[in-house]
């Protein structure tokens, strides 16, 4: 079965070092938290709010280790106004046997304001 996994996460400043970072822990955690395998992901689409254009987040998907082959594309999220600042949002597909509620969406920092009703509670 192919199941979607959520995630976002948001950074301070408009830094690459910063965006790559958060990105790269932002996926790991997804991986981790719902048993995934490099090789049972389909895709994985990052965007980013207006606000954040230092660096494509994609790059942390090739810093994870089995990576190599896992299809990444990033692109800019909706403009909305009052939205989320300096966010960026993951979307994975994965095949996995977990059901829908079974499936472990991961928020970060500012981001855990999206879905707290799906943020892991701490």
């Amino acid at each position: 079965m192919i199941r979607g996994i959520r995630g976002a996460t948001t950074v301070e400043i408009n830094d690459e070092s910063m965006m790559v970072e958060r990105t790269k822990v932002l996926l790991e955690e997804m991986v981790s938290e719902n048993r995934i395998q490099p090789e049972e992901i389909a895709t994985v689409l990052i965007s980013v709010t207006a606000d954040i254009n230092a660096t494509f987040p994609a790059k942390a998907l090739r810093l994870i280790d089995g990576w190599t082959y896992v299809p990444v594309m990033c692109m800019k999220e909706i403009d909305v106004p009052g939205s989320l600042e300096k966010c960026i949002r993951v979307m994975m597909t994965v095949n996995t046997d977990n059901t829908q509620k079974e499936i472990k969406h991961i928020y970060h920092y500012e981001a855990k304001k999206l879905r707290p009703d799906l943020s892991k509670k701490s």
